[in-house]
């Protein structure tokens, strides 16, 4: 069997799984790709909620400013992220890149932090979908229906989704993803035609962004993109992975981030920026169908509480579908049992992973259901949070990983620009770094919670506790199952 580059621990690098593992089925390409990443940021659900968060909890006028700003940051990650999903096309993303770029151990330590973080982010997801729904049934019906029974549901519609190929899903997302964009765009072009206080431009100028709780706003902003990581989990079923990856990823940072600069403009806009911060502050995500109102009517307001609930479902799909495939390259490298590394033998999906996720869900839900806690308060708000940390520290690391893997690898540092595998790197790690320490540090505002709260160190320590966990598993594999070992991270490094 050929040998791959070694890795940082010097041990030789096991080129591809097993021989008996069934190839996944190429079946995406660039546009399915993109769908996934953008449902996962959920435009609709960010519009309603994250808008308003941002500007009701900190105050900071200049949002659309930071929404720019942050999808700078992305960018300059996107391009050392690319250029190593050159070299790296299996569909281990984070995991694969922090294994070869710094030693299998801390790749296993990674691929902790990833299954927590995003099924954190999955079950918090659940939690609002089931909030929603039964609030939209009840206002429309009477009828009083458990969030979480509406949870169990959609978790096992998206566990179908899961299941079968992974086309199916691309085309679900990309006729959501439609509506979505449809309901926001009629909302901004609304706002700009019944802008109270003019077209302003107070919400675009650097002092604006400046004036506020701006460590807050930046954790909220950064929120937003949650998902937009997630091509490279995709590898295995690109057409051409070695281009799909890093065109789907620039193309998802420049559209959404040129759709959240806006349209948060246009909401300030439409509420006028005297009032804008108050009227988030006393609403809430309930600003967007009153404003939505005004300016186009009650139909909209009803329209749009109607595809929030779509948004947060596409959104549900996309995550479901990046967990699974994090287990699935965990089990195929026998980091996990190897049984969870199976593809499905007609669909090609990873649906033993599938289904440990629906489980997972189910799981969880019922343990906050039993417990009486409230599915936005806590279900949502305490899962995210902890979600949008843990991706906070997986990017941090991947960014130093790409220089660490072109550093020790000069035979491919000579078929990529400075620029690509140091320079963007870098200057992507530093604004990185600063936002993880702004999260931990004011994590019991985004809570909604008194800073001697317990939670304020629970929740993020389940993220410290999950990359222990991780660096000791990866270890225990050298020592007791260096054959396992040998294949972390590197099932398709070239």
């Amino acid at each position: 069997m050929p040998l791959t580059p070694s890795a940082t621990d010097g041990s030789p690098a096991v080129a591809g799984p097993p021989p008996s593992a069934p190839a996944p089925q190429r079946r995406i390409g660039v546009p399915g790709i993109v769908f996934f990443i953008v449902a996962a940021s959920a435009p609709l659900t960010v519009a309603a909620g994250g808008f308003t968060q941002a500007l009701g909890v900190t105050g900071v006028l200049g949002i659309p400013v930071l929404y720019a700003a942050i999808a700078v940051v992305l960018a300059l990650f996107t391009s050392g992220y690319a250029a190593m999903s050159r070299h790296i096309t299996g569909a281990g993303a984070f995991y694969a890149y922090a294994a070869q770029g710094l030693g299998r151990p801390a790749g296993v330590g990674t691929a902790f932090v990833a299954l927590v973080a995003y099924n954190a982010m999955q079950v918090g997801l659940a939690g609002l979908f089931g909030a929603t729904t039964a609030e939209f049934v009840e206002a429309r019906t009477g009828v009083e229906v458990p969030w979480w029974a509406l949870v169990l549901a959609v978790t096992a519609l998206v566990g179908v989704l899961g299941y079968r190929r992974v086309d199916v899903s691309a085309k679900v997302l990309a006729v959501l993803l439609a509506v979505e964009f449809a309901v926001v765009l009629a909302f901004d072009l609304g706002q700009l035609g019944h802008a109270p206080q003019g077209l302003s431009t107070v919400p675009l100028t650097l002092h604006s962004a400046l004036d506020g709780q701006l460590g807050v706003a930046l954790c909220f902003v950064f929120g937003s993109y949650m998902g937009f990581e997630s091509a490279a989990l995709y590898s295995d079923e690109c057409r051409d992975p070695k281009r799909t990856v890093a065109r789907a990823t620039y193309t998802a940072v420049a559209v959404v981030g040129l759709f959240y600069a806006f349209s948060s403009w246009a909401m300030i806009v439409g509420a006028g920026p005297d009032r804008a911060v108050g009227m988030a502050q006393q609403q809430g995500p309930e600003l967007l169908f009153t404003l939505g109102s005004d300016a186009l009517g009650p139909l909209f307001a009803d329209l749009s509480q109607l595809f929030l609930i779509t948004s947060i479902l596409a959104s549900l799909v996309s995550f479901h579908n990046a967990v699974a495939r994090y287990v699935r390259s965990l089990g195929r490298e026998q980091v996990l049992p190897r049984g969870l590394g199976a593809l499905h033998p007609r669909h090609g999906s990873p649906y033993r992973g599938s289904l440990l996720q629906t489980v997972v869900t189910v799981a969880v839900t019922v343990a906050f259901a039993a417990a009486g806690r409230d599915p936005v308060a806590d279900v949502f708000t305490w899962l995210t949070n902890l979600g949008a940390v843990g991706v906070i520290l997986l990017m941090l690391v991947t960014s130093v990983s790409v220089v660490a893997f072109f550093a020790r690898r000069q035979h491919l540092g000579t078929g990529e620009r400075l620029w690509h595998r140091v320079v963007a790197p870098v200057l992507a790690a530093i604004p990185l770094a600063v936002i993880f320490w702004l999260a931990l540090s004011t994590f019991s505002v985004q809570l909604g919670v008194a800073p001697g709260n317990p939670l304020r160190w629970i929740l993020p320590g389940l993220i410290v506790a999950s990359a222990a966990a991780g660096l000791a598993w990866g270890h225990h594999l050298r020592r007791s199952r260096p054959t396992a070992y040998a294949r972390i991270g590197t099932s398709r490094a070239e």
